[in-house]
Formats: structure tokens, sequence, C-alpha cells
């Protein structure tokens, strides 16, 4: 049976409606179209705590569990950033912030070694979000993870996107999805 890489996608931002979880599902089709599986994760319906040692020694939170288990079934990430403030938003950060902890028997950063990202970000801004990437980038590098230098960062989003979520410039769309492609060509090459 042939390989399959699994490719698990997340938006830092928890609105219903983000542009960012619209533009990360764009790059899932590039995942599918490569032949692999991709999976949405919704960072808002695992409801982490904010991350505390106090709160971790009282064993796992539910969310944290899940966030874990899925990640851990995942061969790479596609991470769509919402730029807050030049940086990365709070939930994507607590959300790495409790994956990268070990529980007992656990390697250290099981949920990111050898990993491989692709980054992305859209925003109302002129820059679509871009210098958050340059922090992330940062972050992700020095937890192991194989973060391509690839990355697409979309300006003024609410002009760029329609109603249904899809980016109206072929060229743009074609790009985000050639971000999903390279991260499931980048995990193939990795595992043959």
């Amino acid at each position: 049976m042939p390989f399959v890489p699994k490719v698990l996608a997340l938006s830092g931002s928890t609105r219903e409606h983000s542009f960012n979880k619209k533009l990360v599902r764009i790059a899932m089709a590039g995942v599918t179209a490569a032949g692999g599986e991709a999976t949405f994760l919704d960072l808002r319906d695992l409801q982490l705590p904010v991350f505390d040692e106090d709160l971790e020694k009282g064993g796992p939170h539910a969310g944290v569990k899940r966030l874990k288990e899925v990640m851990r079934a995942h061969h790479g990430l596609l991470i769509a950033s919402p730029e807050y403030n030049s940086s990365i938003s709070a939930v994507l950060k607590n959300a790495i912030d409790w994956a990268s902890r070990p529980e007992p028997g656990e390697p250290p950063l099981s949920c990111f070694n050898d990993k491989v990202a692709a980054l992305m970000a859209c925003s109302p801004g002129a820059l679509g979000g871009l210098r958050g990437l340059v922090h992330l980038r940062s972050i992700l590098g020095n937890i192991n993870v194989i973060v391509l230098p690839q990355q697409v960062a979309v300006g003024k989003v609410h002009e760029a996107m329609d109603a249904s979520g899809q980016l109206t410039d072929p060229k743009q769309r074609a790009s985000v999805e050639q971000l999903g492609a390279k991260v499931a060509g980048t995990i193939r090459k990795l595992h043959a």
C-alpha cells in the first residue's frame, strides 16, 4: 500500500468566519490534489486553558489530550496564522505551548519532531499578516519542525476572498494550494 502523507491544518483564529480558517482550507485542497490526506482541527473546539504548569500537574486536560493525539497522527502541518500586534495569536501560541509539553514516558517534542510545516496568513491590512509569520517560523524551527521556505501572505483579504471563502485571483489561489501540495510532497520524500 502506498504511503499517504497526513497533514493537519490549523488556524490561529477562533473566530467562526475567520479568513485564516478559509485560507488554510484552500491549502488543504493542495494536499488532497497531491495524494495526501488533510484534516482540519479548530482550536476553538478544544477549549484549551491558558498554559499553566499547575494545571498540567493535575493531569491532561481533554482538549490538550485531543490536540496531542491529532498532532501525533499527522506527518505535517498547515498553519494559517492571523497577525496580532505584529506577532501570532495567543490561542496559537497557547496550543503550541501545550503540545510541546511531554507527558510521563513521552519523548520531548513528540508532537513536533520532524514534522513538515507550511505557513500562511491573511489580513485586511496590506501586508497580509506577514510580520507574524516571522515569529511563527522562529518558534516552530526551535522545536524541531521543518518549516518550508515558501509561505503566502494575502493582503486585503476582505477584497481578495469571495463569500464562499475562495480567493478570486487564480494565481493567489494556486500559490496557496501549492503550499499544501509542497507539504505533502516533502513528507512523501522524507518517508520514502
